[in-house]
């Protein structure tokens, strides 16, 4: 069975699309991966359609070689690798391969960058302090943020949060994360009042809006990720300087404040959906540098 070989390939694709669910984005750049791997081979080693048991350790690495030569970041290296990884592995279970090239394949370290957080007084301002038109958009902004505040949930997650995964006996949202795994998080009652009130007033102000998903545009139509982004950015402004001002900023921000007020680090990688605590430990990363600060400017001897 070859890397290009249809079967091979789409049967790869498939499992990602139906059994781990991927979204479309993801699964289409295990897809570039593993496309521009295959032209390498055809490339530089005249190996069109090679078998899987052609392919070497030895030219993957090179593979890897010439995409540091181009200045791929040590990110982008990383991702193909995992690529690679996840391509192997399907086919080393499916018996298709009876080991896998990369075991000696080694991924370059990442220097990892604290995540940026917008602080907490500024969050504040935003809510006590900044003036939200009084207009469907601004209603619709202001709600967007807060649910983004209060749960720290993804982009992906919060356009796709429909009317039915809102529990206002419990106080609960419930999210539809990655891979369709869902969690249960809980809310402020002030926050499922707010959300009580959009989804009466979407009835009462909009014509046929949709009733399916929470958040919807002027015209009753499901927002869109694009404006969602274009939302946050605008009204973050207004209150921090930080570099980044997006979504994913209000998550790192749920995260890092929940941290520094004390919350326990097994709960935030429930809240925010982490299949694995590595990946919320890099808040604690953040909580140990406000410490620091705290600590310079409040103790005599610092």
């Amino acid at each position: 069975m070859a890397i290009s070989d249809h079967n091979a390939l789409e049967a790869f694709i498939a499992y990602l699309t139906f059994e781990k669910r991927y979204s479309r984005h993801t699964v289409l750049a295990y897809q570039d991966d593993l496309q521009e791997f295959t032209k390498f081979l055809a490339d530089q080693f005249e190996m069109v359609n090679p078998a899987l048991t052609e392919i070497s350790a030895s030219m993957i690495r090179s593979w890897l070689a010439a995409l540091k030569e181009e200045n791929k970041s040590a990110r982008t290296i990383n991702r193909k690798i995992s690529s690679l990884k996840s391509f192997f592995k399907y086919h080393l279970r499916r018996g298709n391969l009876e080991k896998t090239p990369m075991s000696s394949v080694t991924a370059p370290k990442i220097s990892k960058k604290l995540p940026q957080y917008v602080e907490q007084q500024d969050m504040n301002t935003l809510f006590s302090h900044v003036e939200f038109p009084d207009t469907w958009r601004g209603h619709t902004d202001r709600l967007l943020l807060s649910i983004f505040y209060n749960t720290g949930m993804r982009l992906s997650e919060l356009v796709n949060l429909r009317e039915s995964q809102v529990n206002a006996a419990g106080n609960t949202l419930k999210i539809l994360g990655k891979g369709n795994k869902e969690r249960l998080v809980p809310v402020s009652p002030e926050l499922i009042a707010s959300i009580q009130g959009y989804i009466s007033r979407k009835r009462s102000e909009l014509k046929t809006p949709d009733t399916t998903y929470l958040l919807v545009n002027e015209k009753g139509k499901k927002l869109a990720p694009r404006s969602v982004y274009q939302s946050v950015n605008n009204w973050l402004k207004t209150v921090t300087t930080i570099d980044k001002k997006s979504p994913h900023v209000l998550r790192h921000t749920f995260a890092t404040h929940l941290m520094n007020n004390g919350a326990d680090i097994n709960a935030v990688k429930e809240l925010l959906g982490h299949s694995s605590l590595a990946a919320t430990q890099i808040y604690t990363h953040n909580t140990i540098e406000k410490l620091k600060d705290v600590y310079k400017k409040a103790h005599p001897k610092a």
